[in-house]
C-alpha cells in the first residue's frame, strides 16, 4: 500500500488562537491552492505533533492545539484531503499510545510517523515506547507506519535500515535543502531489499528567514559541513529575489525527483511553509509538481 501523495504540512495553531485560526488555515490552503492552479492536487496534509525544544528557538514555542482537534475542525473544509501525521511516542505507555493511535486512525488518519525525543534529549530517553519499537507494536492499528529519515545525519544508513527492518512502511524526509538524498538512497538501494515509500520534503524559504532563522534552526546539525552547505543555500534562497528564487527550489526539486526516480521506491511529495501557507510558497509548488507529480490513485 503506496500513498503516492503530494502532502501539504499544517502545523497547528497556538492554543490561545484555537478555532478561529484553525478554519483561516483551511481557508487560506483552499485560496492558495485556487490561485497556483493546483485545486485538487494537493491530497493529504501533514500534522506534525509538536513537543518544545530547547531556548534557542528562534520563534518562541506557545502551547499548540492537539493534532487531534486541529484535524476534525480543518477536515469537513478540505473536502478530499485525507490524514498524515506525526506522533510522538517516548511520553506515552503502551496502552496509552495504542489508544491514541486507535483514535487517530478512526478521525481519517492514513499515515503516522512516529517520532521520539527532542534533541536536547538522547536516544531512549523518555519513558513511553520508541519510536523503532512502535513501527512493530502498532502495525496492526496503522497500515502506513513513517519513519523520519535525514540523509545528512550520521550513521543514518543503519539506522534508516533497522527502521525499515522493524516495520516502517515509508521515510519522511528532512527538509531538503541539497541532493544529498539522492546518494543516501542510491547506496540504501544497493545494500537493502527494503523498498519502502519516500516522503520527500521540501520547503518554501521566504525573505523573512534572513531575519528569523527558523529554517536554518530546524536544520542545523553543529559540526556536519553537509548541513552547513544546505544552510547557505537556504541562506542564498532568503536573500534572492521571488523569480530566481524559485527557479533554485525548482532546480532542486528536479535533481532530486530524477535522481531517485530509477531506484524503485515509490515516491510522494512534502511540501511545507515553515512561515505560513501564501501564494508564493504556492507558486513554487506549482513549478516543482510541474515537472513531476505523484501518480494519482483512484
Amino acid at each position: 500500500m503506496t500513498l503516492s501523495t503530494v502532502a501539504l504540512e499544517l502545523v497547528p495553531p497556538n492554543v490561545e488562537h484555537g478555532h478561529e485560526r484553525a478554519i483561516e488555515d483551511a481557508q487560506k490552503v483552499l485560496e492558495c491552492s485556487a490561485s497556483a492552479g493546483l485545486e485538487g492536487r494537493v491530497r493529504h496534509v501533514m500534522i506534525p505533533g509538536m513537543i518544545e525544544e530547547d531556548d534557542g528557538r528562534p520563534v518562541e514555542m506557545k502551547p499548540k492545539m492537539d493534532v487531534l482537534d486541529f484535524w476534525q475542525i480543518i477536515k469537513p473544509l478540505l473536502p478530499g484531503v485525507k490524514g498524515l501525521c506525526t506522533q510522538v511516542t517516548a511520553f506515552l505507555d503502551e496502552a496509552t499510545l495504542r489508544q491514541r493511535l486507535v483514535e487517530l486512525r478512526e478521525s481519517g488518519m492514513e499515515g503516522i510517523s512516529f517520532v521520539g525525543v527532542p534533541r536536547t534529549m538522547a536516544d531512549g530517553e523518555g519513558s513511553g515506547v520508541a519510536p523503532t519499537d512502535a513501527l512493530s507494536l502498532y502495525d496492526d492499528v496503522v497500515p502506513n507506519r513513517g519513519a523520519i529519515l535525514i540523509p545528512t545525519r550520521e550513521g543514518e544508513q543503519g539506522r534508516f535500515g533497522f527502521k525499515c527492518d522493524r516495520g516502517a512502511t515509508y521515510g519522511m524526509t528532512q527538509l531538503l535543502y541539497s541532493d544529498t538524498i539522492v546518494d543516501f538512497l542510491t547506496t540504501f538501494a544497493a545494500q537493502n531489499e527494503h523498498r519502502p515509500e519516500i516522503l520527500l520534503s521540501f520547503g518554501f524559504v521566504p525573505a523573512v528567514e534572513s531575519r528569523i532563522g527558523l529554517i536554518n534552526w530546524l536544520i542545523q546539525d553543529p559540526g556536519n559541513a553537509a548541513v552547513a552547505a544546505e544552510q547557505d543555500f537556504v541562506k542564498r534562497l532568503a536573500a534572492a529575489e521571488p523569480a530566481p528564487r524559485r527557479k533554485m527550489m525548482t532546480d532542486l526539486y528536479k535533481r532530486v525527483v530524477d535522481g531517485v526516480g530509477e531506484l524503485g521506491f515509490p515516491l510522494s511529495i512534502h511540501f511545507e511553509a515553515t512561515y505560513g501557507v501564501n501564494k508564493a510558497a504556492f507558486d513554487t509548488f506549482a513549478d516543482m509538481l510541474a515537472h513531476w507529480s505523484p501518480p494519482t490513485l483512484d
